[in-house]
């Protein structure tokens, strides 16, 4: 395992590799006490998840704590990010509490602080993230002020056409997610950011080896004690 800058940085060979590191990363934190974990959605995690349903972890005494929602959408809306958990872990594995922010709520004021209050009730010990080609991290795009609570964002219009092959009518798609912001994040004890494949070979570059900018919003992990990174060969290759 290599050390970059203050990141542990794992190389494997592809996603299933991957989701057994991640595995691993779960296993001890658990191991060491960990009682909240922060979750993502997204294809890069399915495989830990995979690992996660396939050991004998119990999760019924642990809490989670998801990083992302869309607005509009009810928890069992098969696009929510609540019925993507559902699906890939809770059904299988359930938390004693699972929080997942509520889309369903259309008062940003309301349901942005019922989640920072849900978050400092729950301080999160191990973080899981995804990266966005363009750096960011839930749904904290470039510009995020990297003090940032949850909060309202308005999807990217590349976020919202990737979006539209989901759904029967484009006026569905949502426009809209309420994210944990950057600073809630950097408040997780310890963090594990995964990324596979070419696409995301500049993002991952600049997160762990270009300055810390808001333009890079994983940048800000640079400055975290406790940052875990798992990539493919491919999401390494502009690394040296």
């Amino acid at each position: 395992m290599k050390q970059l800058t203050n990141m542990n940085v794992q190389i494997v060979s592809d996603k299933l590799a991957g989701g057994q590191a991640g595995f691993n990363v779960f296993q001890q934190a658990i191991a060491n006490g960990a009682k909240v974990l922060g979750l993502a959605t997204g294809s890069t995690p399915v495989t830990i998840y995979e690992q996660l349903v396939a050991s004998d972890l119990d999760f019924s005494q642990l809490t989670s704590v998801n990083l992302d929602e869309y607005v509009g959408l009810n928890a069992d809306h098969p696009q929510s990010y609540h019925y993507f958990m559902q699906h890939h872990l809770f059904n299988q594995k359930p938390f004693a509490n699972s929080y997942v922010p509520d889309g369903s709520n259309l008062d940003a004021t309301a349901a942005t602080h019922e989640y920072d209050q849900i978050i400092a009730e729950n301080p999160i010990d191990l973080q899981l993230l995804g990266l966005g080609q363009n750096g960011h991290i839930g749904f904290n795009e470039p510009g995020t002020d990297p003090k940032s609570t949850t909060h309202k964002v308005a999807l990217t219009s590349s976020t919202i056409a990737a979006n539209a092959r989901f759904f029967d009518d484009a006026d569905e798609v949502p426009r809209y997610a309420y994210s944990m912001g950057i600073g809630s994040i950097l408040q997780a004890k310890q963090i594990l950011i995964v990324a596979y494949g070419e696409a995301k070979a500049a993002a991952v570059a600049a997160m762990i080896q270009g300055p810390v900018t808001p333009d890079v919003p994983a940048s800000y992990l640079q400055t975290h004690p406790n940052v875990h990174v798992i990539l493919d060969e491919a999401a390494a290759s502009q690394l040296h």
